[in-house]
């Protein structure tokens, strides 16, 4: 089993990548790094991953799911990118796991993916107010469950978002 994990090219939430990836590696889980394009990307914390396939370039039958990692990044290079909402719409339309932790949820509200779904993001204005615009359920909770779809509020809910993903891959 593979799934794509989507990244900022700068600026990703450290703990919000590695955390999930630790957990799919106990479990077998293969994975691809994807971004705006193939290439280095730093974390917000110093870390460096590599995307080695760009967001344009992916073919969605590949994976049985789809992670958005979070971080300052999320909101200059996700938020808008037409790529990343294409795909999310595709795993969510073919019933394929969707995730996102931390400012990504916003990714799927504008790919009207949350809309009737309860939901959880950081709490920044912005965040939440594109959440709201999206007609998601908004949630304080660390990380939400809503069929296929799952969201996570910020690197605290790093361990249990991966772990979710994992219990939603593995019914």
């Amino acid at each position: 089993m593979k799934i794509l994990v989507a990244i900022a090219p700068e600026r990703y939430r450290d703990e919000e990548l590695d955390e999930p990836l630790g957990i799919f590696r106990q479990h077998d889980i293969c994975w691809d790094i994807a971004s705006v394009q193939k290439g280095p990307c730093r974390g917000m914390l110093g870390g460096k991953s590599e995307a080695t396939i760009g967001f344009s370039d992916i073919d969605p039958t590949s994976y049985a799911g789809l992670v958005i990692v979070g971080g300052g990044g999320s909101m200059t290079h996700l938020w808008g990118n037409r790529d990343l909402a294409d795909l999310a719409k595709n795993f969510f339309t073919a019933k394929k796991i969707v995730a996102a932790i931390c400012l990504s949820p916003v990714v799927l509200a504008r790919a009207g993916i949350l809309k009737g779904r309860r939901a959880t993001v950081f709490p920044s204005p912005d965040a939440v107010a594109e959440l709201k615009k999206g007609e998601a359920i908004l949630s304080q909770l660390p990380v939400i469950t809503d069929g296929i779809v799952i969201t996570a509020n910020g690197p605290e809910a790093s361990r249990d978002f991966g772990k979710a993903i994992v219990a939603a891959l593995n019914p």
